[in-house]
């Protein structure tokens, strides 16, 4: 059984229009999506800004409405679910935000950004046993413990990323949304936040969807490439068949746009 299944997803915008703001149409954001994200697997989301990609990602996590469709978690749908229903679930999918600046309270030590959600889902955990999960959290994604005591505007972009995904990692998820997490960073920078996240990956078991413009990126972290175009699939498939037999008009435009070294 996939761990999360994606059904016929529709997510709609209404357009509105006239002195009293009544709907003339509808923006189809996302438009007819299914895939599945089988455990510990990277399913890689990719196409040009405006394709749906991220609003899928915040569709799947009920951050946004879906207007029909299924989001199936372990077998069950989530979207129906109110939200007393949904809080035990949310621990299991998290999401990692493209903006490293914006996504940290900047009024918050990094202590306070990682005990808040560790709080929130395991309110048994005494002051010391959440003290002692940040400073593991904060090793994990490579920052020192003391590092806890600071203010996210001390941090390079790159480690505030780490910190993202530390919160993201902290109430221990099976599904994480990666809504380009390395599109805001220099690119010397964006390798390492890359590796980091397999390295996760790998010691953890946890499940990606990849979201990126860059199919550079995507290519060396998914397993299976689904490409958006205009709130639509155009292509699904294994990552080495995306990149060495794309069939779609629209993926051999994406891949010829992908920058090369010169020989």
């Amino acid at each position: 059984m996939p761990l999360v299944s994606v059904q016929n997803l529709r997510t709609w915008f209404p357009v509105l229009g006239g002195i009293f703001r009544h709907k003339t149409g509808e923006i189809k954001a996302v438009d007819d999506v299914s895939f599945d994200i089988e455990p510990g697997q990277t399913v890689g989301l990719v196409g040009e800004s405006g394709s749906g990609k991220t609003t899928v990602g915040r569709t799947i996590l009920k951050l946004t409405p879906a207007t029909s469709g299924r989001v199936l978690y372990d077998g069950r749908d989530i979207l129906p679910l109110g939200e007393a229903e949904f809080r035990p679930l949310r621990k299991d999918l998290q999401m990692i935000f493209q903006d490293p600046f914006g996504s940290l309270n900047p009024r918050m030590t990094i202590h306070a950004i990682l005990a808040e959600p560790l709080e929130i889902h395991f309110p048994e955990m005494t002051k010391d046993e959440r003290r002692e999960r940040v400073a593991e959290l904060l090793r994990l994604v490579g920052l020192p413990a003391d590092a806890m005591g600071r203010y996210p505007h001390e941090f390079s972009g790159g480690q505030r990323q780490r910190i993202g995904i530390a919160r993201a990692l902290a109430v221990k998820p099976k599904f994480i949304v990666c809504d380009e997490p390395v599109s805001a960073l220099d690119v010397s920078v964006q390798a390492q936040i890359v590796n980091l996240l397999q390295d996760l990956q790998e010691q953890l078991g946890i499940a990606y969807l990849f979201i990126a413009h860059d199919l550079a990126v995507v290519k060396h972290v998914s397993d299976h490439v689904v490409v958006m175009h205009r709130g639509k699939i155009v292509e699904s498939a294994p990552s080495d068949a995306i990149y060495g037999d794309p069939q779609h008009d629209y993926t051999k435009k994406l891949l010829s746009a992908v920058p090369r070294l010169a020989a």
